[in-house]
């Protein structure tokens, strides 16, 4: 029976410390800071990035969180949305390489964004949205290297990249995946066929035409003979 329950109670606690092995990869997971949506497709335009920062420090605060958005792939156009409690600076950096648009040459773009002043407090999250103009179309993803501050003087820096065929790092950078981008529907061509329909179906409609107004004709001529006969009829009798 000793055996048997020293068994039991080893393979009971092999199975907790499994489980809390799981659901603690689970929590450090939830953890990472992320970019939202996931996925744009190359060069979107007009669209918004949120930044969501979760707090996983159990006696500090989140004080200041930084956003380094790259330069050799620029986002242009970046505004950033008022955060309740936070003050955002946003940093500008000369291009190494200007970028034509249909609205002229640009040459400075945004490279970092800054929050300080507000509390992300422990089992609480906080997104920052920044509003973008034009997202590249020359990579298939971006990567926003932050760095989240405590209030105990802790830096955590999410500014590892995944590499392929390696398993996610542990502090990863928010990454943005940019997807093909969608086609644009061709326009609609008359081919000779539904043209040849077309001047068929208004041929026929022609002759339908036709043929009712010579059918009125013919009724009323019918209808003007029959009472003339009539009338000449009467006239004989009298």
């Amino acid at each position: 029976m000793f055996p048997t329950r020293i068994t039991l109670r080893r393979a009971g606690v092999v199975t907790g410390l499994t489980a809390a092995g799981v659901l603690a990869a689970a929590g450090a997971a939830f953890a990472h800071v992320t970019v939202h949506p996931e996925s744009y497709p190359k060069g979107a335009t007009d669209g918004v990035l949120s930044f969501r920062v979760p707090n996983e420090e159990d006696s500090a605060t989140t004080t200041k969180v930084q956003v380094f958005l790259p330069t050799d792939h620029p986002v242009l156009g970046v505004l950033v949305t008022p955060e309740a409690g936070w003050t955002a600076k946003v940093t500008t950096t000369k291009l190494k390489t200007p970028i034509k648009t249909d609205d002229g040459t640009i040459t400075d773009a945004v490279s970092e964004i800054t929050w300080s002043g507000g509390r992300i407090r422990q089992g609480e999250y906080e997104d920052f949205d920044v509003a973008f103009g034009q997202l590249p179309d020359s990579t298939d993803q971006l990567a926003f290297k932050t760095l989240q501050t405590y209030s105990d003087g802790n830096v955590v820096r999410w500014i590892e990249t995944a590499q392929a065929g390696q398993d996610e790092p542990e502090n990863p950078a928010p990454t943005l995946k940019l997807t093909a981008a969608a086609a644009a529907a061709p326009s609609a061509v008359a081919s000779p066929k539904s043209e040849a329909a077309q001047d068929s179906g208004s041929a026929s409609d022609s002759t339908a035409r036709g043929l009712g107004i010579a059918g009125l004709i013919v009724g009323v001529l019918g209808l003007a003979t029959a009472a003339f006969t009539l009338v000449r009829t009467r006239t004989a009798r009298s």
